[in-house]
């Protein structure tokens, strides 16, 4: 049944076929036009992730989570479908990032090629990584948030819940820079240049089911 839930939101995400053209043409305009080539990843990643969530509009407006349970499904498995299409769009999001970053660097190196641009293979891995860990902490905090006060709301809540945390961060190093406590970036830099990708991987990971388990505890409360 899960495999069925899937298509069926696949299937609504085929409206933003064009969507995803203009994407990738905006992107490819933005990599000629800031030799950036580690951009790519992290722009389409973040968009397909973005549009992946909005099959729950769709749900939402079609009110069609009343239908699928009286089909022979459960509520875990509607959010299973939901993280497993999420991850997946995160996953994809990366590779089409790595591809079209990949082959818009050789065409510019193929057209211009006193500009060569070398590609640093490690350096669009981690940003790939990157874009990966920012949807995935969106996504991760976006639908439980979805499930408990309905797309609508729960955008607002992420908005909100992401200020907060912006605000807590920056109030934080504004009192450590007051009171002159310096941090070791060196250290923090050489951890990250070692064992960063790993990190951000299990970091992902982790937060993908914490916020699996919390989905399915509201879901399985809630009233359709």
């Amino acid at each position: 049944m899960i495999k069925g839930l899937i298509k069926k939101d696949l299937y609504n995400l085929a409206v933003y076929k064009t969507s995803m053209i203009i994407m990738v043409l905006f992107c490819g305009i933005a990599i000629i036009g800031s030799k950036a080539v580690t951009y790519g990843p992290i722009i389409i990643c973040t968009m397909v992730g973005m549009i992946a969530l909005s099959t729950f509009n769709y749900d939402e407006i079609a009110k069609s989570n009343k239908y699928i349970l009286t089909l022979p499904t459960n509520r875990k498995e509607i959010v299973k479908s939901k993280f497993i299409l999420s991850i997946g769009s995160a996953i994809v999001g990366g590779i089409i990032g790595i591809i079209i970053t990949i082959l818009v660097t050789n065409i510019m190196n193929y057209i211009k090629p006193e500009d060569m641009i070398n590609i640093d293979y490690k350096g669009l891995l981690v940003s790939t990584i990157g874009g990966m860990f920012g949807i995935a902490l969106i996504q991760s905090i976006q639908i439980p948030s979805i499930y408990k006060w309905g797309a609508e709301k729960g955008r607002i809540q992420m908005f909100i819940l992401v200020l907060g945390i912006v605000v807590i961060v920056s109030g934080i190093a504004f009192l450590l820079i007051k009171m002159n406590i310096n941090i070791n970036i060196e250290i923090i830099e050489n951890i990250l240049n070692n064992y960063g990708m790993f990190f951000l991987i299990a970091v992902i990971v982790l937060m993908y089911f914490i916020s699996y388990k919390i989905s399915c505890e509201i879901y399985s409360k809630k009233e359709e």
